[in-house]
C-alpha cells in the first residue's frame, strides 16, 4: 500500500503543480529534492510572486525510520518503527478575493521490532479560508467535497465536515481558521472497509481537488481591490499563523520527527500584520466573515 499511496501523490503533485502554473501564468515552481538523515526524504516545489499566487507550497514526502520517543509515547507503544507519506499543499493567493486553501492527504504505517506492520491508516481532508466571504464559492466547495464523499459513504461529509470545523479552529480566538471542508484521520481497516476502500475514499478526494478550488480562483483573480482590503487579509493571514504555529498536529509531527524545516513551514504567508484588538466595522463585509468564522455554516 505504502508504494502505491507513494506513487500517486507523486502523480498528483505533478498534476496540481502544472495546473496551477497554468493559471498563474507567470511564476513557476521550484523543485527542491531532500533527504532526511534518519531515512526517506521529499520533493518541495514553492511558487513566489506570481500574477495570482504570492506564495504556495505543493510538497510530498516519504520518511522512515524509528517512531521518536515523544511520538511513542503518544500512540502507547515501544521501539516502534515507522513510515508516513503524503502530499501537502498551500496556496496564498495575492488578490483578498481569492481564498487561501489547504490539502493534504497521508499514509501512515507502523512496525514492531521484527518489521511486522502493527498500525496503518490513511488521513487528509481539504479546506478553504477566504478573506472576503463569496457564498457561491463556499458553496461550490462543499459541494464538490461532498460529491467526492458520497460516491464511497453518505456518512463521510457530515462526519468529516463536522471534524474540520471542530480541527481548523483557533481556539483562543473562538473562531474558525477558515469555512472548513473535509478533514479524516486514522482511517483504519474495519470490517466494513478494508485498506483498498479507504485507499480509493483518499484518492478521490485528491482528485477532487483541482475543481473544488481552479473556479474559485478564475472567477475572483482579476477583482479589483483596495489597500484597505489587503489590510484585511494580511490581518487574517495572522490567524492563519496562529493556528498553524500554536495548534496543527501536522506541523507538530514535522518538527518532532526532524522533519525538514523549510518544507514544513512553507506553509506561513509572506506578508503577515497583527493589529493590536483589531476589531471589524460593524455591518462591514469583513464582520459578515467573522460572523461566519464564529458560527459555521452547513453550505451544502
Amino acid at each position: 500500500m505504502k508504494n502505491k499511496f507513494y506513487e500517486y501523490i507523486q502523480q498528483l503533485q505533478d498534476t496540481i503543480t502544472s495546473k496551477l502554473e497554468a493559471i498563474d501564468g507567470k511564476a513557476t515552481f521550484q523543485q527542491d529534492l531532500w533527504e532526511r538523515p534518519e531515512g526517506g526524504g521529499g520533493r518541495t516545489r514553492v511558487i513566489q510572486n506570481g500574477n495570482v499566487f504570492e506564495k504556495g507550497g505543493v510538497n510530498i514526502s516519504g520518511v522512515h525510520g524509528k517512531l521518536p520517543d515523544t511520538m511513542q509515547a503518544y500512540f502507547g507503544v515501544e521501539d516502534a518503527d515507522f513510515f508516513a507519506c503524503g502530499l501537502s499543499l498551500v496556496l496564498h493567493p495575492k488578490s483578498p478575493m481569492v481564498p487561501t486553501v489547504h490539502a493534504n492527504w497521508r499514509y501512515f504505517e507502523m512496525y514492531d521490532k521484527d518489521g511486522k506492520i502493527v498500525d496503518q491508516w490513511f488521513g487528509g481532508g481539504q479546506d478553504l479560508t477566504p478573506y472576503y466571504l463569496f457564498d457561491e464559492d463556499a458553496v461550490h466547495f462543499h459541494q464538490i467535497c461532498k460529491t467526492a464523499c458520497d460516491k464511497h459513504n453518505p456518512e463521510f461529509y457530515p462526519t468529516y465536515k463536522k471534524r474540520c470545523d471542530e480541527y481548523f479552529y483557533n481556539a483562543h480566538r473562538n473562531e474558525g481558521r477558515g469555512i472548513g471542508g473535509l478533514f479524516f484521520d486514522y482511517c483504519k481497516e474495519t470490517k466494513e472497509t478494508s485498506m483498498e476502500d479507504w485507499y480509493n475514499f483518499v484518492t478521490e478526494v485528491g482528485d477532487s481537488f483541482l475543481e473544488a478550488y481552479v473556479p474559485i480562483v478564475k472567477k475572483r483573480k482579476d477583482l479589483p481591490y483596495t489597500e484597505a482590503n489587503r489590510t484585511w487579509q494580511e490581518i487574517r493571514r495572522g490567524r492563519y499563523v496562529e493556528f498553524n504555529l500554536v495548534h496543527d498536529k501536522g506541523t507538530l509531527f514535522g518538527l518532532k520527527t526532524n522533519g525538514r524545516i523549510e518544507s514544513i513551514l512553507m506553509s506561513l504567508p509572506p506578508h503577515v500584520q497583527w493589529v493590536y484588538d483589531h476589531q471589524p466595522e460593524a455591518g462591514s463585509e469583513e464582520e459578515k466573515l467573522v460572523n461566519v468564522l464564529q458560527n459555521p455554516v452547513d453550505w451544502v
